[in-house]
């Protein structure tokens, strides 16, 4: 059972939705798999992964290991990280090869950030939930815990009109503030948010030099 701590709010809305709804996709809190595979599929594009030791921050059920897999991407090593043990003792029962998943919160607990020295730190959604304090330590924390890439998406801020309405426990985050803080630690960056309508979503990758 995860139980609440002082400062990890932002894993509540996780927390109630596997009380509802166990380990179903429902517990990831994306609207739907269209969705999150849409999102996977930019980060593919975006990043080189084949060969790749890859650390998946906020992994819930191991659904992206299972996409990379599905996608015949043959990735080094994939470690998934996430709070909830509940999502952990799932995506353990896939028994997904070349895989293995830890429960830990990288918010209070950077050092998870490490495990299996990754090439590329990916966090998809786990950002959405946070305060903004919280979202830039756990950035920082990630770019300094990866060898060469750290890729990221979030809800845009600068979505326009034709973006689906944004409601609680998630919310948008300042896309320009995020850019300003990339291009702060390296001139490698690249942004999309072409990829749904009304760029709803935006993704960043950095690399290191």
């Amino acid at each position: 059972m995860n139980v609440e701590k002082p400062g990890d709010q932002y894993l509540n809305p996780y927390r109630e939705s596997a009380r509802q709804h166990g380990t179903g996709f429902s517990v990831t809190l994306w609207s739907n798999e269209r969705s999150q595979r849409a999102r996977f599929e930019v980060f593919t594009q975006m990043c080189f992964l084949p060969g790749k030791r890859i650390l998946d921050a906020g992994c819930s059920r191991g659904d992206f290991a299972r996409y990379l897999i599905e996608r015949d991407i043959a990735f080094s090593k994939y470690v998934g990280v996430d709070a909830l043990p509940e999502v952990i003792a799932h995506a353990r029962s896939l028994t997904l090869a070349n895989c293995e998943f830890h429960v830990g919160d990288f918010v209070s607990d950077p050092a998870v950030l490490s495990l299996g020295d990754p090439q590329v730190i990916c966090i998809s959604g786990a950002l959405n939930t946070m305060t903004d304090e919280q979202v830039f330590a756990t950035l920082e924390s990630a770019w300094r815990a990866t060898r060469q890439t750290l890729i990221f998406n979030f809800l845009s801020d600068r979505a326009d009109r034709a973006a689906p309405p944004q409601s609680s426990p998630a919310r948008r985050l300042e896309t320009l503030r995020l850019l300003d803080w990339a291009l702060g630690r390296t001139s490698s960056v690249r942004f999309r948010q072409d990829y749904f309508r009304g760029g709803h979503d935006a993704t960043i990758l950095m690399r290191k030099k």
